[in-house]
């Protein structure tokens, strides 16, 4: 959805979107129950843990060496290539990032995460206009439609 503005090369050079800080575990993709269950087969090593009321997100707690909030744990299914999974098990967190579902006075809105570093090498009116031709109308259905998807609004973060 994003290979307008972002590079492939970019993107998977960096990989920064498959990682997580200890902090930052509330930015963890959600799965739902059929992907899960699917993932589970394919990749028994994989933990999985509830988010909301019917969504589920990689545990990665086991995968932490100290309690620094700054260290980072990579995705399970971040292999040395990209990402393992297919593009019909990858969550819709994935296929947005670096766009989010917020929610702002009991509105959902669209939010840039401005910690990409692909992203941030976009002119912000780029960014705009791929959420303004539908992408931005997509994401809202979609969260409407599964509101575990829905994430904080940080500070720093750009809402269109």
């Amino acid at each position: 959805m994003l290979k307008s503005i972002l590079s492939s090369e970019d993107c998977a050079a960096c990989k920064f979107c498959c990682s997580f800080r200890r902090k930052s575990l509330w930015e963890t993709p959600v799965f739902d129950k059929k992907n899960k269950e699917k993932l589970e087969k394919k990749y028994p090593d994989a933990v999985f843990k509830k988010s909301g009321s019917s969504g589920f997100t990689v545990d990665l707690i086991h995968l932490y060496k100290t309690d620094d909030e700054e260290e980072e744990a990579a995705c399970p299914f971040l292999g040395k290539n990209g990402c393992l999974l297919e593009s019909d098990e990858k969550p819709f967190d994935c296929s947005i990032w670096p766009l989010r579902a917020c929610k702002i006075d009991g509105q959902i809105k669209v939010m840039l995460e401005n910690t990409c570093p692909a992203v941030s090498k976009v002119p912000l009116e780029k960014v705009r206009e791929l959420v303004d031709s539908g992408l931005g109308a997509k994401i809202i259905s979609y969260a409407e439609k599964n509101p575990d998807s829905i994430k904080p609004v940080l500070p720093g973060f750009v809402v269109f």
